[in-house]
């Protein structure tokens, strides 16, 4: 029995070495025809191809300033995460007035929360259910979870870290019944979401310099890019970016994810998505 087990072990070991050399193979291979396309000017290493992925989307916060909503609902604008809550007891200044504005235009909206290693995921997630109240049919609710100050260069464990940020999410879906979305770079998805058992969980990636090669709901693809429809201007400086994004799907493909209605939008009001400095 003992040679009959071990016989087995060893035939089980191939089977996932060769999966593991096949999926590898795969990984590079696909790499290989991106980059030479990127090398012979076919595509742009960091500008989605709007065939493939038509549903284009901002984030925003107090930094964009003013926002005209229609403006960029007419840009082709179908989506934008607006930034509510960051910790357990900070909000956004414009949260509010955005989170009312952009529900007289069809575009999708979806609140987002910045993630803090300083205090309990339980305390981050009632700050965010107290500032956003309910979804009332708009996207779920996101974390945006990536370094930020001491925290890039000092790692806390994974074992802490994951347990705030599971606190976070499950207190999240608790209330709102849906998975939350989460938002990372690959810094963060490296060193605490791959295998940490997050595979049920939407993702949004950030990578400005090419489209990522792990799984992604959602591509932020620049962070320099400019639209008309908001000012930038805040007490303290003026910002001239908007955060850019695509959806890794069909517009229908879209709706039927995250369970959203169909909606008309609006002629574009220029040839012009889009300009990147």
């Amino acid at each position: 029995m003992s040679h009959f087990l071990k016989g087995r072990r060893i035939a089980y070991g191939r089977i996932i070495s060769f999966l593991l050399i096949a999926v590898i193979v795969i990984c590079v291979g696909s790499l290989a025809i991106r980059l030479k396309k990127i090398y012979n000017g076919e595509i742009t290493a960091n500008i989605p191809d709007p065939e493939k992925y038509p549903v284009m989307g901002v984030d925003v916060s107090r930094y964009q300033g003013n926002i005209d909503w229609a403006v960029l609902e007419s840009q082709d604008v179908k989506f934008a995460f607006i930034k509510a809550t960051e910790g357990s007891s900070f909000q956004d200044i414009c949260f509010a007035k955005n989170w009312e504005e952009v529900k007289k235009t069809n575009i999708y909206a979806g609140a987002y929360h910045f993630f803090s290693f300083e205090s309990s995921g339980e305390t981050q997630a009632q700050n965010f259910i107290d500032t956003v109240g309910e979804l009332d049919g708009n996207l779920p609710p996101v974390v945006d979870f990536e370094f930020y100050g001491d925290y890039a260069d000092k790692h806390l464990s994974k074992k802490e870290t994951r347990q705030i940020l599971n606190a976070l999410l499950e207190k999240l879906e608790e209330y709102y019944q849906v998975k939350p979305i989460i938002y990372i770079t690959t810094k963060t998805y490296c060193y605490y979401i791959l295998g940490g058992g997050y595979e049920d969980y939407p993702i949004w990636m950030r990578d400005t310099y090419m489209e990522p090669l792990t799984r992604w709901n959602f591509w932020q693809y620049s962070d320099q890019g400019k639209l008309d429809g908001y000012d930038g201007i805040q007490s303290d400086q003026t910002e001239v970016y908007i955060d850019l994004n695509v959806y890794h799907d069909s517009y229908e493909n879209f709706l039927e994810e995250f369970s959203l209605p169909a909606r008309d939008f609006k002629i574009n009001l220029s040839d012009t998505q889009e300009e990147l400095a």
